[in-house]
Formats: C-alpha cells, structure tokens, sequence
C-alpha cells in the first residue's frame, strides 16, 4: 500500500474551515499576527539601485498599487520599507526572489535573498529598514518575498533585540515523490518534517521553545502529486495558504487559488495538485493565548504597554539611527552578508 493510500484520519474531519484570502495583510492565527506576500516584477536598475523607469503617477511614500506590475511601498528612490520601529514581535522575511538589504538602529547590516531567511526578535525595540535594491541594469529585477509576523509572549515582550539568518544553503527543502513519479517539494523554515530541519530560530523566539509545534513551510504541488502532511500536536493551529496555481485538493475538499484552509491539526491531510503547479504557505503553532493590542509596529498585551511603547521609542529612538539615510542600500558590488549588533560578521557558505 502506497503511503498516500492509509487512512488517517476522515477527509470531512480533517478541514476545519476554508475562506478567501483578500487584500493583504492575509488572515493569521494565534501565534501568528501578521502575512504578506510581495511580489513585484521590477523593471532594470538605475545607478541609486532604484527602478529604471519613471515614477510619475505614483504616490510616492505610500505606492501600494502595483502600477506596471510593481510597486515602490514606501521607498521614494529605491522600493521598500525605510527606517521604522517595532516592539514586542517577530518578523519572518523569506525572500523567495530578489534581495533585501537590512539596516537597523543597533548598527547592524545584511544583504539576503533568493532563498534566504531573516528571522528577527524586535523584542524590547529596534528600527531597521528593507529595501530591495535593483542590482541588474540591463534587465528585470523580479522579487517575491513573504514577512510573516510570530507573536512573542509576555515574558519574552521585551527581550533583546535579535536577529538570525538562515541562508538558503541551511534550509532543508523535503522531495516526495508519490507512486507516480510526480513530486512534491517542501521547503521548511522551522518545524520538522521527515528529518528535515532548518537552523533554529532565535532564542527568545516562541518557536524557540520545544513543545510550541511551531512550523513555517513551503510547499510545491506538480500537477497531480499527492504528498501527505503528517499531523500536528493538539491544541495546535494550523492553515494552508494556497497563493499560487488553479486548484489543489486538500483532505478531499476542492480549493481554488487564493484561500486559506484551516486544518485539523491532529489530522494527516493529503493534498494532491491540479492541472498546473500549486505553491501554497503553511503556517502553525501552539496559540500563545495571551491578550493581544496593537497599533501599527507594536503588539503587547495591554493599551497601557502600547502607550509606553509610543513613549520608549520617542525617547530613546530605540537605540538612534546612525546611517546616513532612511532607507540605505549597500554598494552594488556587494553579496549577500550579514553584520551583527555585537560586530560578528557573516557570509553564506
């Protein structure tokens, strides 16, 4: 009996809901506050890393509306996300395609992308920035990224500022092949599948802790491939994010493109590809369970703590911003890298 022939458990049972997932930011849950996913058909670089091309008509500082295929956000030379604060969170950047460089309030630096992983612990605050420099001059700059933001629990609100790389060369991607030779890819950031694991998270991280059942992963669906997600511990909760493709059946339920499935997490869910590719994002963990308030680039667990965020970071700019612009890129020449808060430095290998 081939493996996708056992019976787990009921087809019926194993989905818990399935819903549309609209304009980004895309719908999450506990521990997860936060997903989205750019991805922007850049056109050639000009000489500042910025697009080739004019910006009239745009609405510079706030160009969300992906005019030509692409869009600035909040970059008014080079696209991305100049300097801006968090506090009390996780962000979770995989860059699938193109580059981001990183530059944050505690002096630190990267260049990462086309597989990468940056995954970091705001904690008690930092300021950091990310663009996506347009390196190639003579033709387009594609770039696909997701950020995913993970909760951290009121004992770790405030722990220091932190970040890990998990270049691409470190991170696992799982080939299953199904009895007819057609094959399912899973990339896996964090969590464990078949052995497959990645370098772990922060140390203060939620998915740091070993009985949370947190996991990230992608998951590549040739068409007709069957590939069975094992289950996760009870009490975990679980979605599928099918963001790319036609159709793909999941626990025998047809889904279209653009929902997410909540899943059962003590059920094992086959999902089984369309007539074309399918990529979907999977996104679990044990729910933190905590009060959650959050206005913009905070998230605590009260008001009263967003308020003395606001106030933190008017006195002390968590830590100041010692680069010479909002939104920094580094040279041209340079590759993927990353500079530490405490001086280490670091290349993929």
């Amino acid at each position: 009996m081939r493996e996708q022939d056992h019976p787990t458990t009921s087809n019926v049972d194993a989905v818990l809901g399935v819903i549309p997932l609209g304009q980004p930011p895309w719908p999450t849950l506990d521990p997860f506050l936060f997903c989205v996913h750019h991805d922007d058909a850049y056109p050639a670089g000009n000489e500042q890393l910025g697009p080739a091309a004019s910006l009239a008509g745009r609405e510079i500082g706030r160009d969300f509306a992906g005019v030509d295929g692409w869009r600035m956000y909040h970059g008014d030379v080079v696209p991305g996300f100049p300097a801006h604060p968090h506090r009390g969170f996780e962000t979770v950047t995989i860059v699938r395609r193109g580059l981001i460089d990183h530059s944050d309030s505690l002096g630190a630096a990267a260049r990462f992308g086309g597989g990468d992983v940056q995954w970091l612990t705001a904690g008690a605050g930092i300021v950091h920035s990310e663009m996506f420099p347009l390196l190639d001059r003579t033709g387009p700059n594609p770039a696909e990224l997701f950020q995913i933001w993970l909760n951290l629990p009121r004992a770790n609100k405030l722990a220091p500022p932190h970040f890990s790389m998990l270049w691409r060369e470190t991170i696992p991607t799982l080939v299953a092949t199904d009895g007819e030779g057609r094959r399912a890819e899973i990339t896996v950031v964090a969590g464990r599948f078949d052995g497959a694991a990645p370098p772990a998270p922060p140390p203060n991280s939620w998915a740091a802790r070993p009985d949370t059942d947190v996991a990230i992963a992608s998951i590549v669906l040739a068409p007709g491939a069957r590939w069975t997600l094992p289950a996760a511990a009870p009490g975990t909760l679980r979605a599928l994010y099918f963001f790319r493709g036609g159709e793909v059946r999941i626990a025998g339920r047809q889904v279209g493109v653009g929902h997410r499935v909540q899943l059962r997490p003590e059920a094992a869910v086959e999902l089984v590809g369309g007539a074309e590719t399918g990529e979907l994002l999977l996104l679990q963990g044990r729910p933190i369970g905590e009060p959650v308030a959050a206005y913009g680039p905070f998230v605590m667990n009260s008001q009263a703590e967003i308020q003395k965020a606001f106030s933190d970071y008017q006195r002390t700019r968590f830590g100041g911003w010692p680069w010479r612009s909002d939104g920094p890129v580094h040279a041209r020449e340079e590759g993927r890298f990353a500079v530490h808060a405490d001086g280490r430095k670091e290349r993929p290998a």
